[in-house]
């Protein structure tokens, strides 16, 4: 296993509501030293749901994405407030979303999106037992909310307006889960 890094020094760069850009000079183990910069997400990181409306079905949710400037079909996804577990902040974001609360939760992994200069993680969770419960979110519209047949998942994958890498990966994770294969 390698050493990591020695990190010398840190500062920020720059400040968003939603994001820090710090810059970290290192020192590595063979003495080369380098500034590296990374930008940092919300601290406790974020939950993406699948919550499986029945046996055969998902919800999606329909949002417009600023980063691509469109409207995306995706798994609902929230930020982790301070204090919250996982399961809590699925709980209420998917309440704020689709209008229902799961009455489990079954962690499918953690995952990072572009690691090298990203610090975000994203717990993937299985909402189960979907119970009706709108709670108010700060969602600017109303979120449209689909169902999806998982039969159907092929055609979900070939959509143009599914390309959320998090969603695709639940989504395959889930498939794995519900055919009995550990995810």
């Amino acid at each position: 296993m390698r050493k990591k890094p020695d990190i010398l020094a840190t500062r920020i760069l720059a400040r968003s509501r939603l994001f820090r850009i710090e810059a970290l000079d290192l020192r590595f183990a063979n003495g080369a030293t380098a500034t590296y910069e990374r930008l940092l997400g919300a601290p406790g990181g974020a939950v993406l749901m699948v919550p499986l409306l029945d046996a055969e079905t998902v919800l999606l949710v329909r949002e417009y994405c600023a980063g691509v400037d469109r409207y995306e079909l995706a798994f609902p996804k929230g930020r982790i407030e301070a204090g919250e577990a996982p399961a809590q902040a699925a709980q209420r974001e998917l309440m704020e979303e689709t209008g229902y609360g799961a009455g489990r939760w079954d962690p499918l992994a953690t995952v990072t999106l572009a690691p090298g200069y990203f610090g975000h993680l994203t717990h993937l969770m299985l909402g189960r037992d979907l119970f009706p419960q709108r709670r108010e979110g700060d969602e600017p519209e109303p979120v449209e909310v689909l169902p999806w047949p998982l039969a159907r998942w092929s055609e979900l994958v070939g959509r143009e307006d599914f390309t959320e890498a998090r969603s695709l990966l639940a989504l395959y994770l889930v498939r794995e889960r519900l055919a009995g294969t550990p995810a």
